[in-house]
């Protein structure tokens, strides 16, 4: 569980020639993205790791970890509540 943040990021790959481009779990074609839409939907990470049998613990935290990262970069414009 030690594992830096600089570690977990490299295990997400991003190539041209893979998956257009997105990022992927090394070694996989399976999106950062769908690995986070899981997560914000409520997947657990044992359902996650039932339904993808490659992928390990540190795969799923690996893709939060980029997400985290993105979101220094970026924002999403978001709704205004009511």
């Amino acid at each position: 569980m030690g594992e830096t943040k600089h570690e977990l990021l490299q295990r997400i790959s991003v190539n041209p020639n893979i998956c257009f481009g997105k990022p992927c779990i090394r070694g996989h074609r399976i999106w950062v993205s769908l690995i986070l839409d899981m997560l914000a939907a409520g997947m657990s990470h044992d359902e996650i790791l039932a339904n993808y049998p490659g992928l390990s613990e540190l795969d799923l935290r690996a893709c939060i970890a980029y997400g985290s990262e993105m979101s220094r970069e970026r924002f999403v414009d978001l709704p205004h509540g009511a």
